[in-house]
């Protein structure tokens, strides 16, 4: 497994280089936004952790570059702060997680293995309920001639939701199959619910996702 690791601080940057590299991932290692733009668009990742604190260019400000030019490798942002403002101007950038500072080594490699893990998943499936078609190799979703792009958990949100339509999904079997080593997630799995729903609304979808009995479903009633 290849990753970028783009973070500033050079001592934390080289430690966690060795570590990932002890657990068997190839890493590049580069120390500000714009190298991590330049690798990322030119280099075929498998995951990528992406510090918020940069020279030349911020965390956000490559993340939003990097998803502006059709890079969907799954992205972890790093961010010395919890603020739910930054959380989620990050998760609507299109980051597929993140993680604050100051964290236990253990955690973030668990993060990267659930983020690298489910780079394949979903990947070739064409899904198709009432109106709405879901791509899933290219986190297309289109009404008509109307489409957009998903981000990596949207994406894997929907193809759980539209390979079991009018079926209650519960709020563990999401977590589970999505953050996979991660607990205590209701708070992103609702986050994530509200953006994919926003999505289809804007679409004019004739499909919605609804809370049902502790879970969603994804309904095909009008």
């Amino acid at each position: 497994m290849k990753l970028l690791l783009a973070e500033d601080e050079r001592d934390l940057n080289n430690a966690l280089t060795k570590i990932l590299e002890i657990k068997g991932y190839e890493v590049d290692s580069v120390y500000d936004g714009q190298a991590a733009v330049d690798n990322g668009c030119s280099i075929d990742y498998d995951g990528i952790i992406l510090d918020v604190m940069m020279p030349k260019k911020s965390g956000f400000e490559a993340l939003a570059e990097m998803r502006e030019r059709e890079i969907h490798t799954p992205i972890l942002m790093l961010t010395a702060k919890s603020e739910v403002e930054d959380r989620v101007k990050g998760l609507e950038t299109g980051a597929d997680d993140y993680l604050a500072k100051p964290f236990v080594m253990e955690e973030l490699l668990a993060r990267v293995l659930a983020m690298v893990r489910r780079q394949n998943v979903y990947t070739m499936q064409t899904y198709s309920v009432g109106n709405t078609v879901f791509k899933a190799e290219g986190m297309e979703l289109s009404v008509g001639v109307h489409s957009l792009r998903l981000t990596g958990k949207e994406a894997q949100l929907l193809a759980m939701f539209m390979n079991a339509p009018d079926r209650i999904i519960t709020e563990k079997q999401i977590i589970e199959r999505i953050w996979k080593e991660e607990d205590k997630e209701q708070e992103k799995l609702k986050l994530y619910i509200s953006y994919l729903q926003s999505k289809l609304e804007s679409l004019h979808a004739d499909i919605s996702i609804c809370e049902a009995d502790g879970g969603y479903r994804l309904s095909t009633e009008q």
